[in-house]
């Protein structure tokens, strides 16, 4: 469910643009009148009015869900609110500037960062970041913590270039595209080739050792 709520902003981006790449004719004119007074120029092109559109709504979107965890007095994550930022800076230069280049790099940028989390924590100040997220689900040697930590700084530097790779040389369909099922599909395929590792690990190494059973000694 946790899965779902995360990705609810790319999903609903990847429906608005699809729509409006579909009707390029009606998200030129809606994008004009309605966000005329903040793009440069004062209209919206049929070529940019799929990607302004659906850029307003993972703004939006994004803030709903920050709004939604308040509400109910549920913490933010971190990388919720440096989500948050990054759609609402980068994502109004791509409104005003009518340019899907600043929302594109967004996906890098907060890959980059969350890297860069994970990477500098042990370094600035000794803690591992998985471990604190983690530590209480998985009892994991040091040596295993930190491997699965760098495991994931590389994943993540590497997924940065990918979608700088993707959107460079691809169109911005093709990217949209990648944005949904190829980022959603690779962390996914991350995620259960560590979760097998972990398991086949944690299949030695048992959290919580067999009672002995009535009528013996504990060794």
């Amino acid at each position: 469910m946790k899965l779902l709520f995360d990705f609810l902003p790319i999903v609903l981006f990847f429906g608005t643009f699809k729509y409006a790449e579909s009707h390029k004719e009606w998200a030129a004119e809606f994008a004009t009148r309605h966000l005329g007074a903040v793009v440069a120029g004062g209209s919206v092109g049929a070529t940019q009015a799929p990607v302004l559109l659906a850029t307003v709504v993972v703004i939006a979107a994004t803030l709903a869900q920050v709004l939604w965890l308040k509400s109910r007095g549920r913490k933010v994550d971190t990388m919720l609110w440096v989500s948050l930022v990054l759609v609402v800076v980068l994502g109004g230069a791509t409104i005003y500037f009518q340019s899907e280049t600043f929302i594109k790099w967004k996906p890098t940028v907060l890959y980059w960062a969350m890297g860069g989390a994970l990477a500098l924590a042990p370094l600035l100040a000794g803690r591992n970041l998985l471990k604190l997220l983690l530590g209480e689900q998985l009892q994991l040697p040091e040596p295993i913590w930190r491997r699965l930590n760098f495991a994931w700084v590389a994943f993540f530097a590497l997924m940065g270039v990918l979608n700088l790779w993707v959107a460079y040389r691809f169109s911005t369909d093709a990217w949209v595209n990648f944005k949904l099922f190829g980022s959603l599909g690779l962390m996914l395929i991350f995620t259960l080739a560590q979760g097998l590792v972990l398991a086949r690990y944690l299949d030695e190494h048992p959290k919580h050792p067999t009672p002995p059973a009535a009528g013996e000694e504990a060794p």
